[in-house]
């Protein structure tokens, strides 16, 4: 290949990298990018599993033999049966070395013991494959993987040539893979609480909008959990705020504990000391049997009081919801009622009769009132619930 066609070949690798639009999107840019730039009839992209001590193939493109699927679940290999990865990742790279790609032919030759023919031998023959050229990546200083390239049996054998170009490629894949993850990082803290690392009220925005769209469309059920877990202004106050954060960091875990009872469930921090679960598809026996028990866990905990927690469902007789706002009021309604009857299990919205209390608040509510973080205006009518019982 001319130096002009590798520079494109190069240039399109790049550019199909950044076009994609998640990292599935990325990997496959880049296993087709090098396959093509080096004519080869099948690529792979894998991640070294450090932990596991295995490598992981991530995608598979091209001519993909029967057992091959594009994005495969859980295809890995153990790593001590690569001599050639061990003794870069143990000897080569750890003194120092550069990467640099090398060759491998289904005719060998086999390395190690006399009549041993490792994977990589194996795996050509098996498949029908030629020969194959195998670039390690690597990504801030650290090995990260390999990139792999094959031809068919019959075609042109890779050369040193190749080699040193597959390199180059990995060189640009491991670029490429950087920006992918800087952007996923990106994207995974805007919608991430830093202190409990749960869900932000970004997300459950984006989520429960998606959540009635589905409600209306079909009819799928959409339940909606708000919390407010009480005495945390007391141990700030007392213990202080690093302690606070601690309390809130322990019901952070419960909630997710809880919220993994409820399939696709959200668990997600609101701010401040509330939080909620939003849950699509699900019954809502399901989300109230939930919350009854992250009522339990939350009362168990060393420091705090407890959690004030409201539902509303659609599953429930709450009336139509048509926006996530009302999902808001009725469960925010809810919520403020069990705090204001110091209730130990949740109120549930709708559960009341035809005069229920809860969703008489709710609908009371101007809909159009928000309150100074966005929420819906609930707050201002709370104070209706005081001295009262059910």
């Amino acid at each position: 290949m001319g130096e002009n066609r590798r520079l494109a070949a190069v240039v399109g690798l790049a550019q199909g990298m950044a076009a994609a639009h998640d990292p599935r999107e990325s990997w496959r840019a880049a296993a087709l990018g090098a396959c093509r730039a080096l004519a080869g009839s099948f690529a792979a992209l894998s991640v070294w599993d450090r932990g596991r001590g295995r490598l992981r193939v991530l995608v598979n493109v091209g001519d993909r033999a029967p057992q091959e699927e594009e994005f495969p679940e859980d295809e890995t290999y153990p790593v001590h049966q690569f001599p050639e990865i061990t003794e870069f990742l143990h000897e080569r790279w750890v003194a120092g070395g550069e990467p640099n790609a090398w060759v491998e032919t289904a005719g060998g030759p086999a390395q190690g013991d006399a009549g041993y023919c490792h994977q990589r031998v194996a795996a050509l023959r098996r498949r029908g494959r030629g020969c194959c050229v195998v670039a390690p990546i690597v990504l801030h200083g650290r090995a990260w993987g390999e990139l792999y390239v094959a031809r068919s049996a019959g075609a042109p054998v890779f050369d040193r040539d190749d080699a040193d170009f597959a390199t180059v490629l990995a060189a640009v894949v491991a670029a490429g893979i950087a920006q992918t993850e800087q952007v996923e990082e990106a994207r995974r803290l805007a919608f991430t609480d830093p202190l409990t690392g749960l869900a932000n009220r970004r997300a459950v925005d984006v989520r429960l909008d998606e959540a009635i769209e589905r409600h209306r469309r079909d009819g799928t059920v959409v339940s909606l959990v708000v919390c407010d877990l009480n005495g945390l202004k007391r141990v700030n106050d007392t213990l202080g705020h690093a302690v606070g954060d601690r309390l809130l960091e322990r019901f952070g875990s419960v909630l997710s504990l809880c919220g993994a009872m409820v399939p696709g469930a959200l668990a997600a921090r609101l701010g401040g000391d509330e939080f909620c679960l939003v849950a699509a598809g699900a019954s809502a026996h399901e989300v109230v049997k939930a919350a009854e028990e992250l009522c339990r866990r939350a009362a168990e905990l060393e420091l705090g009081e407890g959690v004030a927690c409201g539902i509303a469902s659609t599953g429930d007789a709450i009336g139509p919801v048509a926006t996530a706002r009302r999902l808001f009021r009725l469960a925010d309604a809810a919520q403020y009622r069990a705090k204001a009857l110091r209730a130990d299990r949740p109120v549930v919205a709708g559960r009341e009769g035809p005069d229920d209390p809860v969703v008489r608040l709710a609908d009371e509510t101007p809909p159009g009132a928000r309150g100074a973080e966005g929420r819906p205006g609930v707050r201002a009518e709370r104070r209706r619930f005081r001295g009262r019982r059910p």
